[in-house]
């Protein structure tokens, strides 16, 4: 059987020109990463490789590209290769006469947001304001230490029904403000950014994809990392200055602190470095990890293995000597955090989280029906609705990404 496909491939010769699609390129540390923004596709290069991009680019041959390699750097290049990964990477726009069958680029959120109408995210003087407005945020409460909430804050209603649903609803919208602070950012960089729900062991989040934010310079992508963080803290700081200002006892003072405490929920959430938070990436990006959570999975398996086995011949080869020495040991320590983190979040889950929640939702079922009154069939059925819905978009979401993956 013949393959039809590799036989429409235009053959790639010494004499072939290619032309490639708008690439950006950053280094960074040895390397250089090279990337095609609008498919988000992007990928690490040694230096040879990136002036092999570069002098294609500029119109060179593949001969003669070979050829100013081997005088710039004393080595011989497999640029028919190289142009072969590039096409199937998606860089190369034609080769020779003829074009290169293009993928669809994926789907942006919010595409009509372009990044001059949010380039003020990205302003120097936005980090100054964000810690000037919790520096005075930090002043009230240590003027004031009853301001701090507490977790009778969220009850801030007799009826449950209402805490729940109210509870829900703020924090959804807090949720999806903070992936919003992720998106402008990045789309200000000019990275086009896409806003999707996602699993991260037991927990439902939403995330957004930035990728591309790699090529940007380094405070653009610790910025886009943090905004998030940055966005709650602000939020928080500006409902302890307005609490400071409103009389304790009043319903406004009473939602404030509540809209508070859901405020600073999710931020030690942020802490838990292996479910790939925002303080992952920055983690990340700070150690100069390429994917730090795959490396160190792909460690903590090797061990694993090889303490099952025993350390027997037919053992695979440790993957992370194949990283550079600074990635090596970054990779080897998170391995530890990644293992004992997943253990202790699943143990909490099945002997804390699931029985709750389990109990919850039998309670509620039990409160249905016409012996339970308006107000009880009401707070059961607000139960089932927001937790069971929860749960069963947790499902969902796990699926649908599995089948995608």
């Amino acid at each position: 059987m013949t393959d039809t496909a590799a036989e429409d491939r235009p053959r790639i010769e010494a004499s072939t020109y290619v032309l490639l699609h708008d690439l950006a390129m950053r280094r960074d540390r040895d390397e250089w990463i090279v990337g095609r923004m609008a498919t988000r596709t992007f990928v690490a290069l040694p230096a040879a490789g990136a002036r092999a991009v570069e002098l294609l680019g500029e119109g060179l041959s593949v001969a003669r590209t070979a050829d100013v390699l081997r005088a710039e750097t004393g080595e011989e290049f497999e640029i028919t290769d190289f142009v072969t990964d590039l096409a199937a990477l998606g860089f190369v726009a034609r080769i020779g006469d003829h074009p290169v069958p293009d993928t669809e680029p994926p789907r942006a959120t919010l595409p009509r947001l372009r990044p001059h109408q949010v380039r003020l995210a990205l302003h120097p003087a936005l980090p100054v304001l964000v810690a000037v407005l919790l520096t005075a945020a930090v002043v009230a409460l240590v003027r004031r230490p009853d301001l701090l909430p507490g977790y009778r804050d969220l009850l801030w209603s007799p009826h449950g029904s209402l805490v729940l649903v109210g509870g829900a609803a703020v924090g959804w919208t807090l949720l999806l403000a903070h992936e919003l602070a992720h998106l402008v950012t990045a789309r200000a960089a000019g990275v086009p950014g896409k806003m999707r729900l996602g699993t991260r062991l037991q927990f439902l989040v939403m995330q957004t994809d930035i990728s591309g934010i790699e090529l940007a310079p380094r405070r653009h992508r610790l910025t886009a990392y943090l905004a998030g963080i940055a966005f709650n803290l602000s939020l928080a700081s500006a409902l302890v200055l307005t609490l400071a200002l409103t009389d304790p006892g009043t319903t406004a003072h009473r939602l404030l602190a509540a809209a508070l405490l859901l405020a600073l929920l999710p931020l030690p959430f942020q802490c838990l470095l292996f479910t790939r938070t925002d303080l992952y990436f920055v983690l990340q990006d700070l150690t100069g990890c390429r994917d730090l959570y795959g490396d160190g999975l792909a460690y903590a398996r090797y061990v694993f293995r090889r303490a099952v086995r025993r350390g027997g011949a037919d053992a695979a080869p440790d993957p992370s000597t194949r990283l550079p020495a600074h990635e090596r040991r970054a990779v080897r320590i998170y391995s530890v955090v990644l293992v004992i983190g997943t253990v202790a979040c699943l143990t909490f889950m099945a002997a804390v989280t699931l029985p709750a929640d389990i109990a919850l939702l039998v309670r509620a079922a039990r409160g249905l029906g016409p012996g339970h009154g308006l107000a009880g069939n009401a707070d059961a059925l607000a139960v089932l609705v927001v937790l069971g819905g929860i749960n069963v978009l947790w499902l969902v979401t796990w699926l649908r990404n599995r089948r995608s993956a």
